[in-house]
């Protein structure tokens, strides 16, 4: 029997999959910003899939989780991990840089520049958010370097 482990610690949710016979374990960031849980215990859990029920203990189970001082999004933005570009530039607006990059064929070039005034490093690009792109949404992909403007999330843009 798969538990509910929407509202548990991530290893503490982990943990009792375990316990329970589940061990095809996966997470990823609910609020859509592709970040990595490297420390589980930083971590809870809002959704999951599948649902807690009867399910054979071979089955996958992913885990929607945010950082402990989050708040768990309505709806899970991250359980399809970031959309692929097609042909056309999607629009980043308020999206993390590290899903612009995830989202962008691997060969396409990116830079990032600090939208506000202290003209920093962008080095942990799930901490960023977009404010400005280059090309802009909707415009052809057929290679082109992207560039995008961004201010750390909890920022506003200018």
């Amino acid at each position: 029997m798969l538990p509910n482990f929407v509202g548990m610690g991530l290893q503490s949710a982990q943990d009792t999959a375990q316990s329970a016979g589940f061990f095809l374990l996966t997470s990823h960031d609910a609020l859509g910003r592709d970040r990595n849980q490297i420390l589980d215990r930083n971590w809870k859990v809002c959704a999951q899939n599948p649902a807690p029920g009867s399910h054979p203990t071979g089955t996958k189970i992913d885990m929607g989780a945010v950082k402990l001082e989050e708040n768990c999004p309505a709806q899970d933005q991250g359980a399809n991990g970031p959309a692929k570009a097609g042909s056309t530039m999607p629009d980043f607006k308020g999206k993390a840089v590290s899903v612009v990059r995830d989202s962008l064929p691997g060969n396409t070039s990116l830079s990032t520049k600090d939208a506000g005034p202290k003209n920093r490093a962008v080095l942990v690009q799930s901490n960023w958010q977009v404010c400005g792109q280059d090309p802009a949404p909707g415009a052809a992909l057929t290679g082109q370097p992207v560039s995008v403007t961004a201010v750390k999330f909890g920022e506003t843009c200018p």
